[in-house]
């Protein structure tokens, strides 16, 4: 028996779930061989959770412990653990905690987009027990989807890396953003700002930062953006810009989305990839057809990319912009979140 109690912030229902959570104790699944305790130091915010904890995405299994980017030291190792994970470690959990393993996705090392997914919070393991984020003081899963955090990276830097930063190295990386490339990064926020900080990283000639004003773009600019485009206040600039990028992230997920001026934006054979999750307008198709464009989607990373980025980012020196906050004043900080007011990811801190 442990001598330590899994307790968290705890949301009852949708009405409450963002202000309104309550720290409290709960039952973790049962240890296994395969398993690791953390003793959670740090974990980020994500937009994410704010959506699940009023239930606006997907209907949410309350009680729910939010909390996907998760860091902290391994206090305890099942005995088939690998890895090199082992007590003291520094380590860190993302959005995903199980894949089947046996689907096309698993085998071809394509396992975020596995159909079984077991998600780190507000999912059920396979003999049906909740799983539990990481707003808490510790964290119990199976170590398959447990990363060392390298030596030059601090904990707090690391925990937003683990959601936030995978979800835009992914796509970039497998779409070849590098020298020689434009890329345009779509909304500046928790996720956009990894967009820019990674492209810039991976040596892109062209940095294209979209926003609707030019509130953040100074901070585009200091992030590494080498161009600035204003939606609301640059009159024509979808056909001024016509033609500029190899490759467009889109990190917004208002239904309001004039996707007709964001492809005009790409070149022939260009690539739109949308991570943000709106009901996205209809595509007249003729443009993907004249001029050979390509609309796609991405999700997270497999374990092999997320331990590729952590490396990257150490090499690289890539620094997200994050805001500590301690972990008790948990509620006040999602409302923070649902505000919009990051600039750019919060870390809850115990």
């Amino acid at each position: 028996m442990a001598d330590y109690k899994f307790e968290g912030w705890i949301a009852l229902d949708k009405e409450t779930g963002v202000g309104g959570m309550k720290w409290q104790q709960y039952e973790p699944k049962q240890f296994e061989d395969t398993d690791v305790d953390i003793k959670i130091s740090h974990c980020g915010v994500c937009g994410t959770d704010v959506h699940s904890l009023r239930s606006a995405l997907f209907p949410t299994d309350y009680p729910c412990c939010a909390g996907h980017e998760i860091v902290g030291t391994i206090i305890k190792v099942g005995p088939k653990v690998a890895g090199g994970l082992q007590v003291g470690s520094l380590a860190g959990v993302g959005p995903q905690i199980g894949s089947c393993s046996d689907c096309e996705a698993c085998i071809s090392g394509n396992q975020n987009h596995c159909m079984k997914m077991v998600q780190t919070y507000n999912s059920r393991y396979p003999d049906g027990v909740k799983t539990m984020g990481g707003y808490a003081k510790y964290w119990r899963g199976p170590s398959d989807w447990v990363f060392l955090i390298p030596g030059g990276m601090s904990a707090s830097e690391a925990a937003p890396m683990l959601c936030g930063g995978i979800t835009l190295y992914s796509p970039l990386k497998r779409f070849g953003a590098g020298p020689g490339k434009s890329v345009g990064i779509i909304g500046i926020g928790g996720l956009g700002h990894f967009g820019i900080l990674f492209a810039k990283a991976l040596g892109a000639d062209k940095v294209v930062a979209v926003s609707r004003n030019s509130k953040k773009k100074s901070d585009a600019f200091k992030l590494g953006a080498t161009d600035f485009i204003a939606t609301d206040e640059e009159e024509g600039w979808s056909m001024k810009h016509f033609g500029s990028c190899d490759l467009i992230i889109s990190t917004v997920s208002t239904s309001q989305v004039p996707l007709g001026d964001y492809l005009n934006l790409l070149k022939t054979n260009g690539n739109f990839v949308q991570l943000g999750a709106p009901a996205l307008p209809e595509v007249q198709v003729a443009i993907l057809i004249f001029r050979g464009l390509s609309l796609s989607g991405s999700l997270i990373g497999s374990p092999t990319e997320i331990r590729e980025m952590l490396d990257f980012a150490v090499k690289k020196n890539v620094h997200p912009l994050i805001e500590e906050k301690p972990m008790h004043d948990a509620n006040n900080v999602i409302t923070d979140m649902d505000k919009g007011l990051a600039r750019y990811r919060y870390v809850l801190v115990n």
